[in-house]
């Protein structure tokens, strides 16, 4: 059995950071393509960012354009955890994010479909 887990939510004010974590178990970290989807009150859940271990030290990310600049994506494989450093939050940015999982490690980090696993989500709310 997967478990997906996010840490780390909360408020701030705009300009303001903030770092969620997601932990997944169950199968060799490693193994595991992530992502970050979020969703705003009355709208679809959308890709923030993705990242996959290629091998040794490399990764493939990937940002949405409304992010990209603004927030990192890592992950420590030695810890099981995945990180989003948002930086230069705005208004915008306030939603519910969620924490995916896709055990095949395919390549298509932005698409929701490739995901099996998903948490239960932390709130990010940025004020103006």
């Amino acid at each position: 059995q997967v478990q997906v887990a996010e840490y780390g939510g909360g408020s701030v004010q705009t300009g303001g950071s903030l770092r969620l974590s997601c932990t997944a178990s169950g199968r060799t970290f490693t193994s595991y393509a992530l992502g970050w989807f979020r969703q705003a009150p009355g709208k679809e859940r959308r890709f923030v960012a993705g990242i996959r271990w290629t091998g040794g030290m490399t990764y493939q990310t990937d940002y949405a354009d409304s992010v990209n600049g603004r927030f990192t994506i890592s992950r420590d494989n030695a810890k099981s955890t995945m990180y989003l450093q948002m930086n230069r939050l705005k208004p915008e940015d306030t939603a519910v994010y969620y924490c995916a999982a896709d055990p095949k490690n395919t390549p298509h980090l932005s698409s929701s479909v490739v995901y099996d696993y998903w948490g239960q989500g932390t709130q990010v709310t940025v004020s103006p």
